[in-house]
C-alpha cells in the first residue's frame, strides 16, 4: 500500500485575491474552508474537506485589522493540526507586529517574538513571508522560516514601465536600516545608491538630517519595505526634491496606508508609488500602482514542496 501527501492550499479572509492568484500559479483550487463569526464575535473555522495526512499551505496576511487576522490565522492552524494535517506551512505575505522587534526603550514588549511564539505553539511547521521588516525575526522562530525578497519583482516591473537608464538613476534607502534592501535593488538595476540620514523624534515621525550620495538631476527610486502613515516616505521625497531630484518613484513591499497616508502621497512630490499585493486594498489612487508577488510566492511554495532551493530565486 502506498501513501502520498497531497498538497492543499487554504486561505483566511485577509487577502483572498492574492491567495487565488497563488493557487492559480500552482494549478490548484483553494481548499474549501469557511472562516466566519459566531453571534458574539468569536471566530468560527470550518474545514469542509479532508486534510488528514496532507501538506497544508495556509495563506493569511496579518494586516489591518491586525488582531482579527492574527487570531483567524492561529485558530485555522489549530483546526488543521487537530484535523491531522501532515505539515502546516503558514504563508504570511505581510507579517504584522514586525516593527516591534526589540526594546526601543525600557518596559517595551517585543511583540514580534510573542507573535512568533503564538504561531509556533498553535502548530505551524514552517513560515513563508515577504520582506520582513527586520531579518532577525527569522531567529524568533524555532521552525524553518523563508523570507522572500520583493526586489526582483520591483526591478522587473520598473524596467518595463519606467525605462530605467542606470547612469541617470539612483536607488535611495530611506534610512540606514534599509541599506541592504536598497543595495540589492541597486545591484539588480545597475544604478548607484544613496541613503537618507534620518532621526525619529517620536513614533511615525521622521526628520531627514542629511542625504548621503548624489541625487541632483537624477531619477530617484525610494525603496522601503512598508508605507504606513506615509510621513516618513513623504518627508524623504521632499528632501530629495529639494536636493534636485528630477523624478521620484517610491517602491514599498507593504502598503499599509494608515490614517491619511494616501492623501499625503497625493499631495507629495512623489510621481509614482509602486506597492505589492501583500495587503489587499479595494481602491487606490491613480498615483499608486500594484505589482503582484503571487508568482514569487507560488514558486517558493512549489520549491518548498519539492525540497528545492528557495534562495536560488534571488541569484
Amino acid at each position: 500500500m502506498s501513501f502520498s501527501n497531497e498538497m492543499k492550499v487554504f486561505a483566511g479572509n485577509s487577502n483572498k485575491p492574492l491567495a487565488e492568484k497563488i493557487a492559480r500559479y500552482l494549478n490548484l483550487q483553494l481548499g474549501d474552508c469557511e472562516v466566519g463569526r459566531f453571534a458574539d464575535g468569536e471566530i468560527n473555522v470550518r474545514i469542509n474537506e479532508t486534510v488528514r495526512g496532507h501538506d497544508i499551505f495556509l495563506i493569511q496576511s496579518t494586516s489591518p485589522p491586525v488582531n482579527e487576522n492574527l487570531m483567524e490565522l492561529l485558530i485555522m492552524i489549530d483546526a488543521f493540526k487537530r484535523a491531522s494535517a501532515n505539515t502546516i506551512a503558514v504563508v504570511i505575505p505581510y507579517y504584522g507586529y514586525a516593527r516591534q522587534d526589540r526594546k526601543a526603550k525600557g518596559r517595551d514588549p517585543i511583540s514580534a517574538k510573542l507573535v512568533a511564539n503564538l504561531i509556533t505553539v498553535a502548530g505551524a511547521t514552517r513560515v513563508l513571508t515577504v520582506d520582513l521588516h527586520a531579518e532577525q525575526i527569522q531567529g524568533f522562530f524555532d521552525i524553518p522560516v523563508d523570507n522572500l525578497w520583493s526586489y526582483p519583482v520591483f526591478a522587473e516591473e520598473l524596467q518595463k514601465r519606467e525605462e530605467i537608464v542606470p547612469e541617470e538613476t539612483v536607488v535611495v534607502s530611506p534610512d540606514v536600516g534599509g541599506v541592504r534592501r536598497a543595495r540589492r535593488m541597486a545591484e539588480r538595476l545597475k544604478t548607484s545608491l544613496a541613503i537618507l540620514d534620518k532621526r525619529r523624534p517620536s513614533d511615525n515621525v521622521a526628520e531627514v538630517v542629511n542625504i548621503i550620495g548624489e541625487v541632483k538631476d537624477k531619477v530617484v527610486i525610494l525603496f522601503d519595505d512598508i508605507i504606513d502613515t506615509a510621513h516618513s516616505i513623504v518627508k524623504g521625497a521632499e528632501a530629495l526634491k529639494k536636493a534636485g531630484a528630477k523624478k521620484i518613484i517610491a517602491c514599498a513591499t507593504h502598503g499599509v496606508f494608515s490614517e491619511n497616508a494616501l492623501e499625503r502621497i497625493e499631495n507629495s512630490p512623489i510621481d509614482t508609488v509602486y506597492i505589492t499585493d501583500t495587503i489587499y486594498h479595494e481602491r487606490l489612487p491613480e498615483k499608486v500602482k500594484v505589482i503582484s508577488v503571487a508568482n514569487l510566492i507560488g514558486e517558493a511554495i512549489m520549491r518548498i514542496r519539492k525540497h528545492l532551493s528557495v534562495s536560488i530565486l534571488f541569484r
